[in-house]
């Protein structure tokens, strides 16, 4: 049967392509026309815009090419855009040096008043680069996104201007290896007062980037709403000596995360303390360090007396519990048990072994776990020991 073919991709509903379209990157939105006329245009109305500039270090062409490119392709779709701007996401390798042209896409967003998402990320795959690259320091125009619900920055310098009336709307929030003091780090937390996610990520490479870098106490001060807590170790400092409880109890608090070395007295004593603190608590995952010698200091000889923490520790609707790179050292199994024994309502407690830790070894963290030769009030839960 001759006839003209349809045009299936022509035919899908407009909000549909709209949906397809945010989740490619803008460059490749941009191509659509070769699929269908009826795409040609959608871009215009998206309200997530997404700009990544590795899709351009494919070419051959120069370094200055890709980054005319990469900036005319942002500036060509701000310009002609005729809706809403929601979210805004860039992603910048650190050699593209484009700091000028994204204050001017920060001022552009911020006359519009519409932006909920900002996602801005500098990037590099060598790490040595990333130590000593000059960081892009935020225009003041962009402490002006009142708006904002969702921020996520990466690799950036952060100075709050003398005239900062905070993020009244902001509900999530996540730093990685930024640039900031610990006095403006209290400040914009504390100017976010409906805060409910919280994350704080450095590396050992640039744990230098957060400068003096705050305690679990100076923190748990400026995060009375937060409901989901995520904190690496190499952004965080962690008190000295036994501290029972935080001054301030984290009662909202649903979800925690946190990069520890349970070798090291300090930093056990210090997240014992954040989950003690924390008495709505439903999930709590650790992620232990693969090779305690990277930690760069000595770890302890002497355990930390868990039975210290037993006592006034309540977890009554903890349902999950997540291990990662189990070493079935005394310290990390002790906190298993802690808080097995103190969780009436945990479903899950998974753990995920260390690549050194035998098949022996396996069996046998299987077995003490399986067993009721420690005090628990939740019989029910379900034990997985996995690689």
């Amino acid at each position: 049967m001759k006839g003209k073919s349809q045009d299936r991709i022509s035919d899908l509903p407009q909000d549909t392509i709209e949906k397809i379209l945010t989740h490619m990157p803008i460059q490749d939105a941009l191509k659509t026309s070769i699929l269908s006329r009826k795409w040609r245009h959608c871009w215009k109305g998206m309200p997530k815009l997404v700009f990544d500039d590795k899709y351009l270090n494919t070419s051959p062409s120069s370094k200055e090419i890709k980054r005319y490119k990469f900036v005319n392709a942002i500036f060509h779709v701000l310009m002609l855009h005729n809706g809403p701007v929601l979210e805004f996401s860039i992603s910048v390798n650190i050699n593209t040096k484009i700091d000028d042209e994204i204050d001017q896409i920060i001022l552009h967003l911020s006359k519009s008043k519409n932006i909920k998402k900002l996602i801005c990320k500098f990037w590099s795959n060598d790490v040595m680069k990333l130590l000593f690259f000059k960081r892009y320091k935020l225009p003041s125009v962009f402490f002006s996104l009142h708006g904002l619900e969702h921020l996520h920055l990466t690799h950036c310098v952060i100075e709050l201007p003398l005239k900062f009336n905070g993020f009244i709307t902001l509900r999530s929030l996540e730093l990685c290896n930024v640039n900031i003091t610990v006095k403006t780090l209290q400040q914009l937390l504390t100017n976010c007062p409906i805060l409910e996610e919280f994350i704080l990520i450095g590396s050992q490479n640039n744990s230098i980037a957060l400068g003096n870098k705050c305690t679990f106490l100076e923190l748990s001060k400026c995060l009375p709403s937060v409901q989901v807590l995520k904190i690496s170790k190499y952004s965080i400092k962690f008190a000295k000596g036994s501290m029972q409880k935080l001054p301030t109890s984290l009662v909202h608090l649903r979800i925690l995360f946190l990069d520890l070395c349970f070798l090291k007295q300090d930093e056990l004593s210090n997240a014992l303390s954040v989950i003690r603190s924390s008495p709505n608590l439903e999930k709590i995952k650790i992620e232990l360090c693969w090779i305690h010698m990277l930690c760069g200091e000595e770890t302890c000889k002497g355990l930390l007396d868990l039975q210290d923490y037993y006592l006034g520790m309540k977890l009554d609707r903890l349902e999950e519990l997540e291990i990662t790179s189990f070493h079935n050292y005394a310290p990390e199994m002790e906190f298993v048990k802690l808080i097995m024994a103190k969780s009436p309502m945990l479903k899950k407690a998974r753990i995920k072994l260390n690549s050194d830790v035998s098949v022996d070894q396996e069996n046998k963290i299987l077995r003490d776990l399986l067993r009721l030769t420690f005090p628990r009030v939740s019989l029910g839960v379900d034990v997985i020991v996995e690689r």
